[in-house]
């Protein structure tokens, strides 16, 4: 059998299956599945849990001798099995396999790995643990979709918010499940049953942080070179580590430079920046740079990201971030 992550907690409500397949490259989502597993298994009993790591030169007989070998003090066992590389080989397969014909009530067996591709969901050892268990395949959250995700997880925490506010918390996590969800935690501590608004997004993305990058983003956008500079320089102070300021800088750039080209397509500028707030920030940048000098701010800010992963000790990479930072204002640009 095979179910979405969001169907994985009803199902458990009907009964156990003896195995459980959860695949998938979003860590808070698998995650929360096992979580999930785990519960529903100890509440039904399954009171021992063994914990089996499957990589390289993983003798796979272990596995076989967990399901053979009970404690004393519990009747009921859990075995979860971790593979890093998605890939049991063919001693994992075979041992797998026969794992399929050894079943029993008293035994759960939850294995954990990577996206499987199609090869690797036809291969006989899934269809063996399908045939009696669960296959749970979890997919990254698309940007459309992030929205919709992040108000399920405010209802979920009791909480309620102004579509704006959801989409620029959509914007500013960029696709990443674990950041978003800390911040509807966060949000959660510091509201109550109050609906959150704008404002109050706001107040708890800068709480934790005198300046934030998003600030320094709007700042450059407007051409404000002084309080763009003040506030780079109070990230530095603070310890905010150069490569997040350069991406948050990259990430700028590239969209403004797509916005431009969709501009000039004829598509309206409220269908491409939905948050109303930064359209004229937008507007306001693309009219001091054109395409090809926004092209040069990004070869700039990749040979910036080449002088931080090579450790370059000539210059500050915080230099090179005033420079780019300076040039998205609109001074000094190549």
């Amino acid at each position: 059998m095979r179910i979405p992550p969001h169907q994985l907690q009803p199902h458990l409500g009907k009964g156990l299956a003896p195995v459980y397949i959860i695949s998938g490259d979003e860590p808070l989502q698998v995650q929360e599945c096992c979580d999930q597993v785990r519960a529903a298994a100890k509440a039904h009993g399954f009171s021992e849990r063994e914990l089996l790591h499957a990589e390289h030169n993983f003798d796979w007989g272990l596995l076989l001798a967990s399901a053979g070998n009970m404690s004393l003090f519990a009747e009921k066992k859990l075995i979860e099995v971790r593979v890093p590389s998605g890939k049991p080989g063919d001693k994992g397969s075979k041992a797998l396999r026969e794992f399929a014909k050894r079943i029993r009530q008293d035994l759960i067996l939850l294995i954990v790995l990577p996206k499987l591709d199609r090869s690797q969901q036809n291969s006989k050892w899934v269809k063996a643990l399908e045939k009696d268990g669960v296959l749970v395949q979890v997919w990254p959250v698309s940007a459309g979709e992030m929205p919709r995700w992040i108000n399920q997880r405010l209802s979920t925490a009791g909480l309620s918010a102004e579509p704006e506010a959801i989409q620029i918390l959509a914007e500013r996590v960029e696709g990443n499940l674990l950041a978003a969800s800390q911040e509807v935690e966060k949000l959660k501590l510091l509201n109550s049953d109050e609906r959150i608004t704008v404002e109050r997004l706001a107040h708890s993305i800068t709480s934790s942080a005198r300046y934030s990058v998003f600030d320094l983003i709007d700042r450059a956008l407007a051409g404000e070179a002084e309080k763009s500079i003040k506030t780079l320089e109070g990230l530095r102070t603070e310890g905010i580590e150069p490569p997040v300021v350069l991406w948050a800088l990259a990430r700028e750039i590239r969209s403004l430079l797509d916005i431009g080209e969709k501009l000039a397509q004829g598509q309206p500028l409220g269908r491409l920046v939905r948050i109303q707030k930064r359209q004229p920030l937008v507007q306001s940048a693309l009219s001091r740079l054109s395409p090809r000098q926004l092209e040069t701010l990004l070869l700039r800010a990749r040979a910036i990201d080449t002088a931080i992963k090579g450790g370059a000790a000539h210059q500050s990479p915080w230099t090179g971030l005033l420079e780019l930072t300076l040039n998205l204002c609109g001074y000094r640009c190549l």
